[in-house]
């Protein structure tokens, strides 16, 4: 297996943690590469319902080594938190061996939860509709150059030196803010008494990567939530703090940028967003709670009810142009049973303007672009048990066919169901013209 990174295509909850756990199969290393806690990834094992939030997603694969590396901020208290869940429910989690952090990557403390659910009830109406678990707050002290790391944990004297810089600031601000400060020594003890847990893990694995790429062995990177996601690339100022495309990768490693070979896009068959902002084909009422729940779509790490929408083409080809998507992944095509006619956005309207059907993502136009859709035939079908793309029945297929023509990669898996065998290959003989340049389904509507 080449040097590859398993992204989400839209929003995020595409379903990436199964994808991730079914390729780490082939893997040596898995590295989570940015985010926080605040992304969960959801595995089943043995019909068990697995959620993991900073540890990747392979490490219920024997021999693989997980890595979260320095674009990762990493809340300590959690991740202390999170391993010792695993290995309550019999999960191998060993420091070190199959687990790594790097040591460059920035500590969430508990100053940047206090000021990331005080910046959100300031501002009222216009809230970002962030988890709360300090993601931002952190990341802003990483740019800054006032934050923590991994390795400050490990050595006292950096650790004092660092605690002095940021919490003369912090503490001022949340006096300021009717909140209590931070107790400058008691949040030092608690931090090299976690420094001392964490140590066998804490390494420079940047380096580790690049001496394993060297040797020939098989890297497998993970993204968090979505490409539109993305703080450069995203839905801005609706977007996590970190480069959630494929983007970040190097930045998030210590790769080189010419490592990545192979970029794995995941997309539901239909499109999900938890928190504010745009969502040009979000359907409510009636239909958008049958298709929640058919779905289960509330996040894996808050519990919120996700958006639901159709498919939007128009965003998911953009995220993929962007990444350098070279094969996509479908999944929860069976939630989709029973939920014909099927609608997939091929353009926009921009202001208005019927005239105006655009194929490009204006990110500074959302808010005034009208999807144009194609319908597709439904299918009543349990597609749950079946694993071969002929066993499909043609309407789920033609629809696969549709979405990967507007595309223009192909869909080269298909999952049916949350089980890591759910899923069905395939290889596409689809000619990939660009989305524009092919004739809307008969059945289209705007």
């Amino acid at each position: 297996m080449p040097t590859t990174c398993v992204i989400g295509l839209l929003w995020g909850d595409e379903g990436k943690g199964k994808i991730i756990d079914l390729l780490a199969g082939e893997a040596d290393w898995v590295v989570r590469y940015g985010g926080g806690h605040n992304a969960g990834h959801t595995l089943v094992r043995d019909g068990e319902r697995l959620v993991l939030h900073l540890v990747p997603s392979a490490i219920l694969r024997e021999g693989v080594r997980n890595v979260i590396g320095n674009g990762v901020v990493v809340d300590p208290f959690h991740l202390r938190d999170e391993i010792a869940g695993l290995r309550r429910r019999g999960v191998v989690v060993e420091l070190g061996r199959n687990l790594l952090v790097a040591e460059g990557a920035h500590v969430i403390l508990p100053v940047h939860r206090a000021l990331d659910g005080l910046s959100e009830r300031m501002r009222g109406d216009a809230k970002l509709g962030t988890t709360g678990r300090g993601i931002g707050p952190a990341y802003a002290d990483r740019a800054s150059r006032a934050g923590v790391r991994v390795g400050d944990l490990i050595r006292p004297a950096r650790l004092d030196a660092a605690l002095q810089r940021l919490l003369a600031e912090k503490n001022a601000i949340l006096v300021a803010c009717g909140a209590e400060p931070l107790d400058p020594a008691r949040l030092r003890d608690e931090l090299l008494e976690l420094g001392r847990s964490l140590r066998p893990a804490i390494a420079d694995v940047g380096s580790l990567l690049r001496d394993a790429r060297r040797r020939g062995e098989r890297i497998l990177c993970e993204g968090a939530q979505g490409v539109l996601l993305d703080v450069d690339h995203g839905t801005y100022p609706f977007v996590t703090s970190s480069s959630a495309s494929s983007g970040g990768v190097a930045v998030g490693t210590g790769l080189p940028p010419q490592s990545l070979e192979r970029v794995v896009g995941v997309v539901k068959a239909y499109a999900t967003r938890v928190g504010a902002g745009p969502f040009p084909t979000e359907l409510d009422g009636a239909f958008a709670h049958r298709l929640r729940e058919a779905g289960r779509e509330y996040g894996s790490t808050t519990g919120r009810p996700r958006r639901v929408g159709w498919f939007d083409a128009v965003a998911a080809r953009y995220a993929a142009e962007l990444s350098g998507t070279t094969e996509i992944v479908m999944t929860n095509l069976d939630v989709l049973r029973g939920m014909g006619p099927l609608r997939v956005a091929r353009a926009y309207q921009i202001h208005g303007d019927p005239r105006a059907e655009r194929v490009q993502f204006p990110l500074f136009d959302l808010d005034d672009v009208r999807p144009v859709f194609e319908e597709h035939q439904g299918f009543d079908e349990d597609l749950s048990g079946m694993r071969r793309w002929s066993e499909l029945p043609a309407a789920a297929r033609r629809y696969v066919e549709a979405v990967e023509a507007r595309l223009g990669v192909p869909i080269r898996t298909v999952s049916v169901g949350p089980g890591r065998d759910q899923v069905i290959r395939r290889d596409s003989a689809i000619p990939h013209a660009p989305a524009e340049r092919l004739r809307p389904a008969q059945g289209s509507s705007e």
